[in-house]
């Protein structure tokens, strides 16, 4: 019996040890070395891919790192600043008139009827004021004393009267009504025998200054550089410099008014198709028709560039300004601010919701058809198309409710819905990831089912769950097509101050600019897929974190 066992357990041995068996196990190894080499080769190709795009898109945006300036030595005297806003001054005239009359506040025709008393000389006699003193601009309110209409006039001198027929008469009752009101108030006294206005305005110096052209006056800066470039060659000339030198000269008087009168060496920034010639995007050998700077721009910049006067420095301006139509003064900062709004209000809105559908599901709700159908739907709801969150963000909250458009309030309640299945999903996957033996334990207690979940299954889960929420929250922050639908593609210059102010979001920023002809905005656009790309890294390295950071093993 033994020996026939040893046979067996021989041929047993023997079948296993065969040639055939050998050749079977060399192919089957050979098989498995081969699919681990697939998915090494695999990991290697989609590496390559995101290398090569990485390395695309950021040698495109390496130029937008920087920006070329001008130094000019601009002269600010108040001539040109109280010229060119000579014809806003009569705003401050009716802005005090008009304070007298309350109850024609909202009705244009009413107030149409009192200032048509007022002279047409307001503004070159405030003008003249400004410059015989700067400083009465933004100070305590000034007397000025203004000529009335003819028809004013002789009404107050009592030449013409409510008794003359109004075909004999050009004021109307209710402009006579006016100037009785003003002489009961004394604003309107005579003074050598003759009616005029006397009244005391204010000057604020924010308003003057913003309504100013500053442009003109960096414009005769660079004129002075090329005294021999006159009349219709100036245009080629001033093209060098971008239209916000202007701006940044404004900004400049408002944060110091005493550099009225004065001169201020200031950097401009370089016009869009400067700014590539300095960084040597335009070639020189084409002929002058293919390219959008001429010979003379050229000889122009390349005299600049020799006195010493072009600049290239980090562009800060990119991370701190909002959008703009010239490429060189464009910024994401307007977006970055605006993504934030719209997240945070994703968040607070997506994550409690969310997280407490996932727990009443997991933990209380009963398993019949209906809980079936909830999570079915719930499921399908992850692989709903975007934009079709979009749609219903559009015809619920802005038809319907009459929120907003462009508002990061809609904005964010829009993505909330869009992540709320992905939430709910990871929260109920992180809920069931608890051992049910931590459950036993609680109840065995006493402790009551409530009490179980959020003392004991709940902080378990919190990893998971926070995890399922940054995703989801990265996700928001990438996504276009359902913002495009609520208005978040509008042209926004100005950074939101709050949730219902216009703003746009990083990825539209990115769209608008892929559809910009300038060149400057080709590095640009890098430059912001760049950033986004930055901040999807973080949020998913902070997912990966505070899995590691709060993980609990079994």
């Amino acid at each position: 019996m033994t020996d026939l066992t040893h046979d067996a357990m021989a041929v047993k041995i023997g079948h296993h040890t065969s040639e055939d068996a050998q050749r079977r196990l060399r192919r089957r190894y050979a098989a498995e070395r081969r699919f681990k080499y697939y998915g090494i080769g695999a990991i290697c190709l989609g590496l390559g891919m995101l290398a090569i795009l990485l390395i695309s898109i950021g040698s495109r945006a390496i130029p937008a790192l920087t920006q070329n300036y001008l130094t000019l030595q601009i002269e600010i005297p108040p001539e040109p600043l109280v010229a060119s806003a000579d014809h806003n001054y009569m705003q401050f005239v009716e802005r005090e008139i008009l304070s007298l009359f309350p109850e024609a506040v909202g009705d244009f025709q009413a107030q149409r009827q009192i200032m048509s008393i007022m002279p047409f000389d307001a503004a070159g006699v405030i003008s003249e004021r400004v410059l015989e003193d700067v400083s009465v601009l933004g100070g305590e309110r000034i007397d000025v004393t203004l000529q009335l209409t003819d028809e004013a006039q002789a009404y107050v001198n009592g030449e013409i009267s409510r008794s003359t027929p109004e075909a004999d008469r050009r004021l109307t009752d209710d402009q006579m009504s006016a100037i009785d009101r003003l002489r009961d108030d004394d604003v309107i006294v005579v003074q050598d025998g003759r009616p005029v206005l006397d009244i005391a305005v204010n000057l604020p110096f924010y308003e003057v200054v913003n309504q100013s052209n500053f442009q003109s006056l960096a414009n005769d800066a660079l004129y002075r550089l090329f005294p021999e470039v006159e009349g219709r060659a100036r245009r080629d000339l001033r093209a060098i410099i971008s239209p916000g030198a202007g701006f940044e000269l404004r900004q400049m008087i408002l944060a110091d008014p005493g550099l009225i009168g004065s001169s201020v060496s200031l950097e401009v920034p370089l016009s869009d198709e400067f700014d590539q010639l300095a960084k040597n995007f335009v070639d020189r050998d084409l002929p002058e028709d293919q390219r959008r700077v001429n010979d003379a721009q050229i000889a122009y910049f390349d005299g600049l560039e020799e006195a010493g006067l072009v600049t290239s420095r980090f562009n800060t301006q990119f991370f701190t300004a909002a959008d703009s139509r010239q490429p060189e003064l464009a910024g994401i900062w307007g977006a970055l601010v605006g993504s934030f709004y719209t997240l945070v209000v994703t968040l607070l809105l997506s994550f409690p919701i969310g997280v407490s559908a996932a727990i009443y599901l997991e933990e209380f709700a009963p398993k019949n058809r209906l809980t079936d159908l909830i999570e079915v739907n719930i499921n399908n709801l992850a692989a709903v198309p975007s934009i079709v969150f979009g749609l219903l963000g559009l015809a619920v909250f802005i038809q319907f409710f009459g929120l907003p458009r462009s508002a990061p309030l809609v904005g964010g309640m829009v993505l909330a819905l869009m992540t709320l299945p992905t939430i709910i999903i990871a929260s109920r996957a992180a809920l069931k990831a608890v051992p049910p033996s931590i459950r036993e334990a609680a109840l065995g207690m006493g402790a009551s089912r409530l009490q179980t979940v959020t003392h004991h299954v709940l902080p378990l889960a919190m990893p998971g769950i926070l995890t399922g929420t940054i995703i989801g929250m990265a996700q928001a922050l990438g996504e276009t097509a359902p913002l495009l639908m609520v208005g978040m593609v509008a042209f926004i210059t100005s950074t939101p101050e709050g949730l219902t102010s216009p703003a746009t979001v990083l990825p539209v920023q990115i769209y608008i600019w892929s559809d910009a002809p300038e060149r400057g905005f080709v590095a640009k656009t890098s430059l912001a897929i760049m950033t986004l790309l930055v901040f999807l890294i973080c949020m998913n390295a902070l997912a990966v974190w505070l899995r590691k950071r709060f993980e609990r093993r079994w």
